[in-house]
Order: C-alpha cells, then sequence, then structure tokens
C-alpha cells in the first residue's frame, strides 16, 4: 500500500517525546514490510540541519501564503524511508522546540501552523501536487494534524485515513474566532464536527471523521472511553469505539541493545548481567553518587510535570529516603518540581542525582545503570522506557495504567514462580501506593535468584515494531475496505 504519514515531529529530524520515536520508527518497520511510505512533516529550522541532503520537488499553491510553500525531499538519517518536509520559513523556521517558544509558552500562531501543514498533506493525498504519487491511507497523529481527515472528508474519491492518539489531553482547542481565521469550510462546523461547546476543538477532527481511530495501546483505548481519562471526549470515543483499535508501541531494538549499545561503559546481555554493574559505577560516576553497595539504584527519566508521577514521588520523597536506595532523575517541565527536586538534591547530594533537561547519551547511561526504573505515571497511553528497561535488564516499577499495565508483567508470586514477571504494578496515585512498590521492589531485589529471573523475563520481552507495524497494516488494509463502502 501507498501511504502518507503525516507528523509534527520525527526523530532523528526532531524529538519532544515519544510521537517523534513512534515517527522515526513505525515508517521504517512499515517499509521493511514492503509497504510503500512518505513521511510529511514540517521543515522546521533543527529538522533542516538533521536531515542531510534535501532537493525542491514541488511546490504548494495555498491561499493567503506569502511566499512559495515548496516541499523538500530526502530520506530519514539512518533509513530509506523517503522524507518530504513542508518548506514554509514565515511558519517553521524559528527558533525553540516545533510548539513552544524559548520561554516555554506555546507558539501564539499554532493552530495557523498545523492548519498549513494538515491543508498540504490533503493536496497531496488528492494528488493535486507535482509529486506523481497518491497514497491509499493517510495516517495522521495527534491534534497537530487532526485537521486532515475533516478536510478530506469533504473531497471526493479520497483515500483511507487513520488517526492515532498519542495524548489525549491535548487537543488543540482554540476560540470560535480562530476556525473563521483558518477559514476552514462550514460544514464541519457543529457538534459532531469540530465544534466544541462553542469553540474549535481540532482533534476531534481525526476522532469523528477518520476511517479508523488508533491510540497506542490496549488499555489506553478502554480508558479513554471514560470519564476520567476521556477529557471531554469520551463519549465521542464510545460512540465510534467499533472503530477505535489500541495498538502498543514497538522500540527500536537496534538503538536500544544493551549487547551493542555504544553509549554504555560496557555491553552485556542476558548471559552476562554481572557486566551491568560496571554501568552501575559509571552512572554513579557522572553523578557523583555514592559507591556503597548495599544502595539500590532507581532511574527515571521524564518530563516533570503531574501527569507523569512527579508530585507523588515528591509526596512520598521523605519516606523513599529513608530507604537503601538512590536516584538518578533526567527531565525537564514545570519549574515546581524542577526546584522542588533540586532543593532534594541539595540535601542529599550522595543519594540523589539530577539533571534537567534531556540527554539521549545519558538516557542509556540510566537505562543500562539503574537497578529499579521509577514511573509512577497519571496517565500514561503507552510509555517506551518501560520498554527499553525491560530490554535493558533495568526492573520497571509502574502504575497500572494505559501502556505500562499492557507492557509490565506484575511481580504476583504466581508470576515469579512461572518465571514471567518483569516488574512492580501499583494501582493507586498517591504517595502511600509509590512508597508500597519501592518497598516490595527491594524486598525482591534482596533474593537474587528472584531479582535475576525478573531481569531476565524483561530483557526476553518481545517490543519490537516488526509486530506493531503489522498490526498498523491490517489496520490500514480495514480502513481501505471501509473507505470503499462510503456511500
Amino acid at each position: 500500500m501507498k501511504i502518507l504519514f503525516v507528523t509534527s515531529e520525527a526523530y532523528p529530524l526532531i524529538k519532544t517525546g515519544g510521537l517523534a520515536d513512534v515517527s522515526g520508527s513505525l515508517p521504517v518497520a512499515l517499509r521493511n514490510n514492503r509497504q510503500d511510505v512518505r513521511l510529511l512533516m514540517p521543515a522546521y529550522h533543527d529538522a533542516l540541519e538533521q536531515a542531510g541532503e534535501l532537493h525542491a520537488v514541488a511546490t504548494v499553491a495555498m491561499a493567503g501564503s506569502t511566499q512559495p510553500i515548496r516541499i523538500l525531499e530526502g530520506v530519514l538519517p539512518g533509513t530509506r524511508v523517503k522524507v518530504w518536509l513542508v518548506d514554509y520559513p514565515p511558519a517553521f523556521n524559528r527558533p525553540g522546540n516545533p510548539y513552544m517558544t524559548l520561554q516555554g509558552d506555546p507558539w501564539p500562531d499554532n493552530a495557523q501552523r498545523f492548519a498549513l501543514l494538515s491543508r498540504v498533506a490533503v493536496e497531496i493525498a488528492q494528488n493535486r501536487v507535482d509529486l506523481r504519487w497518491q497514497p491509499d491511507v493517510v495516517h495522521c497523529h495527534d491534534w497537530q494534524t487532526a485537521l486532515v481527515p475533516a478536510l478530506l472528508s469533504l473531497e471526493p474519491s479520497r483515500p483511507a485515513t487513520v488517526f492515532t492518539i498519542h495524548n489525549l489531553s491535548y487537543q488543540g482547542i482554540y476560540d470560535s474566532t480562530t476556525f473563521v481565521h483558518l477559514n476552514l469550510p462550514t460544514a464541519l462546523w457543529h457538534p459532531d464536527g469540530l465544534e466544541y461547546y462553542g469553540k474549535l476543538n481540532i482533534i476531534k477532527g481525526g476522532l469523528a471523521y477518520a476511517d479508523i481511530i488508533t491510540t497506542v495501546s490496549p488499555t489506553y483505548a478502554e480508558e479513554i472511553q471514560t470519564y476520567e481519562f476521556g477529557y471531554g471526549l469520551e463519549g465521542l470515543l464510545g460512540h465510534r469505539r467499533d472503530r477505535l483499535h489500541g495498538i502498543l508501541n514497538g522500540i527500536d531494538y537496534e538503538k536500544w541493545n544493551p549487547a551493542q549499545d555504544p553509549r554504555l561503559k560496557k555491553p552485556y546481555t542476558v548471559r552476562n548481567l554481572d557486566d551491568k554493574e560496571e554501568n552501575k559505577k559509571q552512572l554513579r560516576k557522572d553523578f557523583n553518587l555514592s559507591q556503597k553497595k548495599d544502595l539500590v539504584l532507581i532511574g527515571m527519566i521524564t518530563r516533570l510535570v503531574e501527569q507523569k508521577g512527579i508530585d507523588l514521588i515528591l509526596d512520598a520523597m521523605p519516606r523513599l529516603i529513608q530507604f537503601p536506595v538512590q536516584f538518578v532523575i533526567l527531565g525537564g517541565g514545570d519549574s515546581r518540581f524542577e526546584w522542588a527536586l533540586g532543593e532534594w538534591a541539595k540535601l542529599y547530594p550522595d543519594r540523589i542525582g539530577l539533571r534537567i533537561g534531556y540527554d539521549e547519551t545519558l538516557a542509556h547511561h540510566i537505562e543500562a545503570g539503574a537497578d529499579i526504573f521509577l514511573m509512577p505515571s497519571r496517565f500514561e497511553p503507552c510509555g517506551l522506557n518501560q520498554m527499553y528497561s525491560q530490554r535493558y535488564g533495568t526492573v520497571p516499577i509502574v502504575r497500572r495504567v494505559g501502556g505500562l499495565a499492557d507492557s509490565v508483567v506484575d511481580a504476583t508470586d504466581e508470576n515469579i514462580a512461572q518465571g514471567t514477571a518483569t516488574g512492580i504494578i501499583f494501582d493507586h496515585a498517591d504517595a502511600n501506593a509509590v512508597c508500597w512498590a519501592v518497598e516490595r521492589a527491594l524486598t525482591l531485589y534482596r533474593d537474587f535468584r528472584v531479582w535475576r529471573g525478573m531481569m531476565r523475563a524483561g530483557m526476553r520481552q518481545a517490543f519490537d515494531w516488526k509486530t506493531s507495524a503489522g498490526k498498523y497494516i491490517e489496520v490500514y488494509e480495514e480502513a481501505v475496505r471501509l473507505a470503499a463502502l462510503r456511500p
């Protein structure tokens, strides 16, 4: 099949979170399954620097644009996936990340910027751009590209559309005047369309109009149909549940491979786990932490926001620090969380290591060097770090939500006896539950045979993209069948 993959970020061109990892890996897996994939995304300043050789292959005429919109063609670095970058400097060539200014505020014209990306995608999908290629399926991701299925719904002989929710809490909600300023068709302005209590809700374009909706784990697909996780759209999702699929994300097994990871102090495999200790020593050295052997090292790589349960960690810290543990934390986000964690690091410099921001190399060091990986998320559509952790023999502690529940096998007595346990799962979003989970992990850690069994079980889990890509291909085929049945 010919698949147009429309996204607002893709690794290694640019990354702010898990969407970039998916967009950088799933197209590669699809191509390896002999699908004809073209990745479309904005030509951000940083993306242009990372993209390598590019050449202009087409221009797109668009009302209101102040200069030509060019399509630059290249390949996703390190792959053979063809990339088309939408080159329109007034919208995309600016400092900061794709969505926010250097001061951390959303770009005031985000609605206009991503509406432009969506309109270019529609022109390509309808073969109105001189690229001599028309997709069978258009696959869009999150609110930034959700206008594509909505706009295509008004087109005759349109391709099938698939829309993936990576995080429903970000919806692209604007006042009604933005709908007018975007010059969107009035046929889309109604409660079953883009209107949301008198406002414009862009993600509804994907949820209401796509032939198939997917999200990034089976459990999250069920959760978003409830009041707690639906963010006001649970009714619409429940109405379309027959079109909703949950497909667990995969991870890049070449990039995340402890046996061949060039970033590690000492690579290791499931057969020589003793070598993992060298990475633990190096990680402690990187953060000037105590090398005491009786201290268990807990790692976290996370956005420092409430969704990730950072407030739970801070509430639990007075008790957690009494346990024989150390923490290494990598992440950035809410300034109040950054400050509070910094204060704890000052109080216990040999027990708590903190690095504000993101560093890919350090992320690999943490996954390899930590004994435990902690993810106390309030909600987690999929999550990738719990998969990376298991791949590296680092036992995850997670809350029973979303993809965390789908990818970690809880250390119940039965699962331990069967040799299938890979982590510790807790239920409640409170400090007591976090402390219970850590204490449970420490008890298991003291049993060498049990702990090594959990490490090995995690390393043998299959989270590769080949499995997930096969499920997406089935979804694309279903979307094409459904599109053929349109009146």
